[in-house]
């Protein structure tokens, strides 16, 4: 997919230009007859520091090809990444001085300079290229390809250039007509709805008759998720859940349990003072009610739990969805919600087994049961909720059922495609909306 050809250009771009940055740095500072000897003092410092870096820019959607429409949001995320890394490092090396062996202070800040002129052309010429870019042919008419050809349409840095089949039905005798123009196009990938696949054998047997032709050929639904990050829940049968959805994962499921466990515990014993010191404030607050809240949440199976939480409102009851500037919260209220600290309580929960650090949103029973008319919703309970997930950091909070069944595509594609790589993610987007969400 153009998409990850373009992810994996800019990544192994960035660390080479990280590499020939630092080359200039030292080349600048120290001059070209001692860059030797200063390379050989830098290397290894700087090489440890990139990891950070790469994780920065992961961090500010600098890999997510969907938001780099625009030059001027580019140049915005660039500066950010590139700012808080060097701020970063510079931390890094004065804090451990003793492991770095050096404190570049001066070198870093030429170094930013260098790096940020270098990549954002680098990164502008690659989004901006036609090179890696695929030609698409959409065949047939459905849903998810409407929705596909439009986004990809307004969006082409995502790197697919679109053609459409020109009849709404297609025929078994069409296909010299087809294999010319996948010819004189050069047609990379030919999408088709998955409905087409299913039922129309004389189409099946004339994409059989193109693949010598190395043409890959893909169910829309697989594209439409690939892009999208979400699964098109409008057009699943139930035959789909059957052929892609794993309930059990039993050395995944095992080892996020112990990792639950050991992170829950650490984190109670190292927050412990900053929970007793809200506990205490949420006591003397202007709350009416007990320090901890309690509410009956739906877990795996749908079996309820209780879910903890410190106290926030003025008073217990009413609208569970919390708005930025809700007046039920008290003063230390907004504070909490706002810094996700009235949360430490379910670390309990977590470490209990009612929780997942990731995993879907653990819903209230009454929202469940208002939310069970939504197609294959049950599907979302087959796994632990958590703390964070999917959902979570690529939606905002469901106020309506349209608006939770948007949110569900998320949930099952997370479970469709849950790892421990899509649950690092998941954490490290979960840090940015925390240090960047709005006041």
């Amino acid at each position: 997919m153009a998409i990850k050809v373009k992810k994996g250009i800019l990544i192994f771009g960035d660390i080479c230009i990280l590499y020939v940055s630092l080359f200039i740095t030292l080349a600048i500072r120290y001059g070209a007859s001692n860059l030797y000897p200063s390379l050989a003092t830098h290397f290894k410092p700087f090489s440890t520091i990139f990891i950070v870096w790469i994780l920065l820019f992961y961090l500010a959607d600098l890999y997510d090809i969907r938001l780099l429409k625009k030059e001027v949001q580019l140049l915005k995320n660039l500066v950010w990444a590139v700012s808080l890394a060097t701020a970063l490092s510079i931390i890094f090396f004065y804090l451990f001085s003793g492991f770095f062996e050096l404190t570049p202070k001066t070198n870093l800040a030429i170094f930013a300079l260098v790096f940020s002129s270098i990549d954002f052309a680098w990164r502008w010429l690659v989004i901006k290229s036609n090179y890696a870019k695929m030609k698409v042919l959409l065949l047939g008419e459905s849903a998810t390809t409407k929705e596909i050809l439009s986004y990809l349409t307004n969006n082409p840095q995502m790197g697919y250039d679109l053609l459409e089949w020109p009849r709404h039905t297609i025929k078994g005798h069409d296909y010299e007509q087809l294999e010319k123009m996948v010819k004189e196009q050069k047609i990379d990938i030919i999408i088709i709805p998955s409905r087409v696949i299913k039922e129309d054998l004389p189409i099946v047997k004339m994409l059989y008759r193109l693949l010598p032709l190395k043409i890959k050929i893909v169910n829309s639904l697989d594209f439409y998720e690939s892009i999208f990050q979400k699964v098109p829940l409008e057009e699943l049968e139930e035959g789909w859940f059957v052929e892609r959805i794993t309930t059990r994962r039993k050395i995944y499921d095992l080892l996020k349990r112990i990792i639950d466990i050991v992170f829950s515990l650490a984190f109670g014993i190292l927050l412990s003072p900053v929970i007793l010191l809200v506990a205490i404030l949420t006591k003397l607050s202007s709350r009416k009610g007990p320090v901890i809240f309690k509410h009956r949440r739906a877990g795996l199976g749908e079996t309820a739990f209780t879910l903890y939480k410190f106290g926030i409102m003025k008073e217990d009851g009413g609208a569970l969805v919390t708005l930025p500037k809700d007046e039920r919260l008290t003063s230390l209220g907004r504070f909490l919600n706002y810094t996700r600290l009235n949360e430490l309580p379910q670390l309990w929960n977590i470490f209990k087994g009612d929780l997942s650090f990731i995993g879907p949103r653990a819903e209230s029973m009454d929202l469940v049961g208002h939310y069970r008319s939504l197609p294959y919703y049950d599907m979302r309970h087959i796994i632990k909720p958590g703390l964070s997930g999917w959902a979570q950091i690529n939606y905002k909070p469901s106020a309506s059922l349209e608006e939770a069944f948007e949110k569900l595509k998320y949930d099952i594609y997370y479970i469709k495609n849950r790892s421990f790589i899509l649950d690092f993610l998941i954490i490290i987007r979960t840090i940015r909306t925390l240090v960047s969400k709005p006041a």
